[in-house]
């Protein structure tokens, strides 16, 4: 029989101020241990490994009623497949920030990565990485697992217990307070190649790239200045290049030290992407720029000699409703369409091409076969909302929310999208592939993706066919999590597994 046990975190109960803090999106505020999960359909037998998540949960109500959700305190799940069955595991990420609180039992930080806005006990401007809350991607390097955040070090993470071994500069290699939450692994070289922007500190606008060879040792790194701070929240890699894109949003010394949120969206800014040689320096950077751009995350990109192409889910405008436009205009949601987007690193052009592949408005959580990764590519999967799909739940009034009731598999060769439709009272988050061996072919596997059940209050776990788009099985947890960031998929070659 399954057995079902709870942690829940000691602290005042938090005050419903803003729709995160209300209804299905309130705080869990627990941590959970499930034996033998209810599955509804037939888990396949090839899934052994470990689904990680990175989820958002608040401690305590946030001090401003305007703050984002970005600033939540981190939650890994785990969800362990063996042998048809699974079991879960939640924890806290025990960060500088999460003990702090507890020692506290109260919210101690302000706006999301302004120190400027801290209690006094807390407050420390020349490291505002201290404050991470490591609530966005679990990340594998050289067999360690870690919670990771732009805003800080990485976590590393016990990968069986869960428990928080500490933060990691990876012993004295890595030469940045801040650590993307994206890092790209190569599979054809063993490489991770990761970079932490503002690098020296607040508005600042150094970037430390390097890559870890299979064992986690820095082989190479290069340091150099953007155009002006901004978000730089993803990268792409090929086989010969490393591409970071950034613009729209902006920050300053002088806007974190009047208190306000850290970023703010510039229409009149022009996005900019740096194409950098693997392997170079600061002076062999290419740089391109073009119109305003969100581009939050990537899919995959390849380069033919001096040809780079990148393909991701790009908006032509803001996509972050709590960054205010320094120009007053009211946010208006603009919708990410799958777009690619080629480098002439030859030519005088000094704006990329850009292509709208597919005309279906998709969320900014693109997944591939990883192991195509730097190679052209077939499949790009991510979640969407159908309309023409029922839906008979209820979300607040928020631009960001949608009834995301669709996993895609976008073909870029046929232009063709083969879909998944989860149910009328449930929204997905990101999909995960995971392959059905080693050797498979490209898409032949599964997705695994968290769906929340709007009408029974609780989550689950999808498993579909990528192949078919067919649902072969449903992890049902007894409870809501809170909302997924990003997930990881570890095989017992990428971590030891127990």
């Amino acid at each position: 029989m399954p057995r079902f046990s709870t942690r829940r975190v000691s602290g005042e109960s938090v005050s419903p101020r803003h729709f995160e803090l209300s209804g299905f999106f309130s705080p869990t505020r627990f941590e959970a241990d499930i034996l033998d999960c209810v599955v509804t359909g037939t888990i396949p037998k090839d899934l052994n490994g470990a689904f990680y998540r990175l989820h958002g949960d608040w401690l305590y109500a946030p001090k401003f009623r305007d703050e984002a959700s970005l600033s939540a305190d981190g939650y890994i799940s785990m969800l362990r497949f063996r042998k048809g069955s699974v079991d879960y595991r939640g924890r806290y990420v025990r960060t500088d920030r999460y003990t702090r609180q507890i020692a506290a039992r109260q919210q101690l930080y302000g706006y999301y990565r302004n120190p400027h806005t801290d209690d006094p006990q807390v407050r420390d401007i020349a490291n505002p990485g201290r404050r991470t809350s490591a609530n966005t991607t679990p990340v594998i390097i050289a067999g360690n697992l870690y919670a990771t955040k732009e805003e800080g070090l990485p976590y590393q993470i016990e990968p069986n217990t869960l428990d928080t071994l500490g933060p990691t500069d990876f012993s004295g290699a890595w030469k940045s307070q801040t650590f993307t939450a994206h890092p790209k692994f190569d599979p054809a070289t063993g490489e991770t190649f990761a970079f932490g922007y503002e690098a020296s500190g607040l508005a600042s606008r150094d970037v430390y790239l390097c890559s870890f060879d299979r064992s986690g040792k820095v082989t190479w790194e290069v340091r150099f200045d953007v155009p002006y701070p901004s978000m730089l929240h993803d990268m792409a890699l090929s086989k010969d290049y490393v591409m970071i894109p950034g613009g729209g949003t902006i920050t300053s010394a002088e806007r974190l030290e009047s208190g306000r949120p850290h970023w703010a969206w510039d229409s009149k800014r022009p996005s900019y992407y740096a194409v950098i040689p693997r392997g170079g320096g600061a002076a062999d950077i290419r740089w391109f720029e073009g119109p305003q751009r969100s581009i939050v995350h990537t899919a995959n990109a390849w380069n033919d000699d001096n040809v780079l192409t990148v393909d991701a889910p790009v908006a032509s405008g803001n996509t972050w409703p709590w960054f205010e436009d320094v120009h007053g205009a009211p946010f208006a949601m603009n919708d990410f369409t799958i777009r690619r987007l080629t480098f002439d690193l030859h030519g005088n052009n000094s704006q990329p091409r850009e292509d709208v592949l597919f005309e279906q408005d998709v969320t900014s959580f693109t997944r591939i076969d990883d192991r195509i990764a730097t190679q052209p590519n077939r499949y790009i999967f991510v979640q969407y909302a159908d309309p023409d799909r029922p839906f008979e739940s209820h979300l607040p009034d928020d631009p960001r929310l949608r009834p995301v009731n669709c996993f895609g598999r976008f073909d870029v060769i046929d232009r063709t999208v083969q879909s998944y439709f989860v149910g009328s009272t449930h929204i997905l988050q990101e999909p995960t592939f995971v392959p059905s061996s080693p050797d498979a072919a490209e898409g032949d596997g599964y997705l695994l993706g968290t769906a929340h059940n709007l009408k029974d209050m609780r989550s689950e776990l999808v498993i579909v066919n990528a192949l078919t788009m067919q649902e072969c099985a449903r992890v049902i947890l007894p409870f809501r999590n809170a909302f997924q960031v990003h997930g990881a998929w570890a095989s017992l070659a990428d971590l030891p597994l127990v």
